[in-house]
């Protein structure tokens, strides 16, 4: 009947506030209004709360409302706002599972929602639309302070229009075309969050690692709360975009990265020790500083495997001619040449006078964009690596922004210049493990003495792809974790789209092992590996291979001024200025070789205090490995034994490549 096309229709999911009030003042019928609280009595507790928010909305729509405004707006003391995301996810499943949920439309009024991830979140958990009107109470603040020119209205659509294009960015990223299709597709994964959590709020997201409970959630909002309402005390800025010291702990610290630099210029292997200290001894940052070395057993390091032998297993990451300055390039490409590891030449192409030469990367990159791939590019490499996605912004693809793209770089990659130059997330030639096994064949038609490696994303399932591309006939596989490039990646990506390489990591492993595959491939990690003690814990959950990206970097004269993107890098590592590169670059190969030199003799005292001689005789050896119980409560309930356990299919089977290569076999073989 005509009441099936009876319909509000509003052209996006983030409300405005005139879009909104038209909402509440409607007044048709069929477009009843609930308001639902979402702030509860601090004697009451989260858990309970979620219980009876979901109640009350199940009621509400039993009555006859339509339209469920979910709201934190009317916050007061001695009340906490219920987390929205939480309360989005089990309102959700709640009416669902008592067949209501298509009955009504949940429209979240929050002040949690600020940046595309948070929108991207509650739409995901099945919010209908949502209204921050904390978001736009803000901006109404800076225009009236004048720190923010212009007219409010317009800031707020502004705010308005990149919500949406960040919205749009992960729905492709996820392969949806519409905000209808993405809506509680719980496309997420839970890094940090308790079954009871997950089994409450977040119905059928994985969870690996455990962690937070409701009350450790709910403590946290208390502590947000107690500084809330003491009116003397200004907001605290924070650090977690930029460093800001006495805030949020940043990796890459001015003292870290000073510390590099003055090792590097100076060979002393003394002040690399200082630098590692740094490293080795802060905070818990990620999931490896939570392992514990076993050290009962040392050896003297005389008994360990000489330097030379280990540099062989470094490489540098995948960072393009373009990315970088050409200086930066070749100088990576010919230290690593220098002590037998192996450069990377990104997904740009490469200058052909360095095929041959002590400038030339012995991996050579095909990623979805084919940029500079030609015949000859191929034969000069002895690793050929399918880049199916990065580690810190996997779904993305590649993107080089035209002002960087020079008449170098243009003709490296068979391009003009000054035009923005993008690779799709997906290989357009692969669409199942079949086509990837085509392309692994024909590139090693192309050069028959090359490895194959396939570089993939730290994720949940990573263990099941690893084996697939296994059984495709790779050599190498890259398990990439967000850490990595995190230069060229948007701040949201880096945040909230990659996953810690220790997961994926360790599932890889274990998959491969399991299906009896790891003896045929090597495997490699790459994302923020700073130091020896990096390398020991990665071999320790399976890799090989160590991938070095932002270090070297850093060890060239990078600043980690963040500014990549724009061409503007004031050290000359990431600029095609001439003027910059000319004035500012002082980056020597000297510089990478007594990094990763230093790196290598820092795993080799780790080796001696575990009382292993090898670098081989490492992978695998999770027993060598103890949790710690971190510095919080949260860090208590994490639960990392699935990390560092071996399945019982997996007894005997071998922990590292025993082969030198996969021959592709065609299985169409002519008479």
């Amino acid at each position: 009947g005509p009441e099936h096309a009876d319909r509000l229709i509003i052209s996006s999911p983030v409300l405005s506030n005139s879009k909104m009030h038209q909402i509440r003042t409607l007044g048709r019928a069929g477009y009843e209004i609930a308001d639902i609280d979402l702030n509860y009595a601090e004697t009451e507790g989260l858990e309970a709360a979620i219980a009876r928010i979901c109640e009350e909305s199940a009621q509400a729509i039993r009555d006859g409302k339509t339209l469920l405004v979910l709201s934190d707006k009317k916050i007061r003391e001695g009340y906490l706002p219920a987390n929205a995301f939480m309360i989005t996810g089990a309102v959700h499943h709640h009416l669902i599972n008592i067949g209501l949920r298509t009955d009504a439309n949940l429209i979240i009024e929050t002040g949690f929602a600020r940046d595309p991830h948070q929108f991207a979140v509650l739409l995901g958990f099945g919010a209908t639309a949502i209204y921050p009107y904390l978001a736009y109470d803000v901006i109404n603040d800076l225009v009236a302070k004048g720190e923010l020119l212009g007219d409010p209205i317009y800031a707020q659509n502004n705010f308005r229009k990149g919500i949406e294009k960040g919205l749009l960015k992960v729905l492709s990223k996820m392969g949806i075309s519409t905000v209808a299709s993405y809506r509680g597709g719980q496309l997420f994964e839970a890094v940090g969050l308790s079954n009871e959590v997950v089994d409450k709020c977040f119905i059928g997201v994985p969870s690996r690692i455990q962690g937070a409970t409701f009350v450790d959630l709910e403590n946290d909002q208390k502590q947000l709360a107690d500084i809330a309402w003491k009116n003397r005390k200004p907001i605290d800025q924070g650090g977690l975009l930029k460093f800001v010291f006495g805030k949020e702990y940043h990796a890459f610290n001015p003292d870290v990265i000073n510390s590099l630099h003055k090792a590097v210029r100076s060979g002393n292997y003394a002040d690399f020790k200082e630098y590692a200290e740094l490293v080795n001894n802060r905070p818990i940052a990620t999931i490896r500083d939570l392992f514990k070395l076993k050290t009962d057993n040392s050896i003297p390091v005389e008994q360990v495997e000489s330097v030379e032998e280990i540099l062989p297993r470094f490489d540098s990451a995948g960072m393009s001619l373009g990315a970088l300055s050409p200086e930066a390039h070749e100088a990576i490409a010919i230290a690593m040449n220098t002590i037998g590891g192996r450069s990377n030449s990104g997904e740009g192409g490469e200058d052909p006078a360095r095929y041959g030469t002590i400038r030339n990367s012995k991996i050579k990159q095909i990623a979805s964009g084919r940029f500079g791939v030609t015949p000859a590019y191929l034969t000069s490499a002895e690793v050929l690596q399918i880049k199916v996605a990065q580690g810190a912004k996997p779904g993305e693809g590649g993107q080089l922004p035209g002002g960087k793209v020079n008449g170098l770089i243009a003709r490296l990659r068979y391009s003009v210049p000054g035009v923005t130059l993008i690779s799709p997330p997906p290989h357009h030639d692969i669409y199942s493990i079949e086509d990837l096994s085509q392309l692994i064949f024909d590139l090693k038609q192309v050069n028959p003495q090359a490895m194959v490696s396939v570089k993939l994303v730290s994720e949940p399932g990573v263990g099941t792809i690893a084996a697939g591309v296994a059984k495709a006939y790779a050599d190498f596989i890259t398990i990439s974790g967000y850490d990595g490039g995190t230069a060229a990646s948007p701040l949201s990506s880096i945040h909230h789209a990659g996953s810690p390489w220790e997961l994926g990591l360790s599932e890889a492993h274990q998959a491969l092992r399991v299906n009896d595959l790891r003896a045929k491939v090597r495997v490699q990690t790459d994302g923020g590996l700073k130091t020896g003690l990096d390398v020991v814990k990665a071999a320790i959950l399976g890799a090989e291979s160590f991938g070095f990206g932002s270090t070297p970097m850093i060890a060239l004269g990078c600043k980690y001024l963040r500014i990549c993107h724009l061409n503007n890098c004031a050290t000359g590592v990431a600029t095609q200025q001439d003027h910059l590169r000319q004035e500012h670059y002082i980056g020597e190969p000297q510089m990478l070789i007594n990094f990763f030199t230093f790196i290598a003799e820092e795993t080799r005292e780790w080796l001696a205090a575990l009382g292993v001689s090898s670098l081989k005789d490492l992978i695998g050896r999770t027993d060598l490995l103890e949790v710690l119980p971190g510095e919080t409560a949260k860090h208590a309930h994490l639960d990392l034994s699935k990390l560092l356990e071996s399945h019982p299919a997996a007894e005997g089977k071998a922990q590292y490549c025993e082969v030198q290569g996969n021959a592709p076999f065609d299985k169409g073989i002519l008479a």
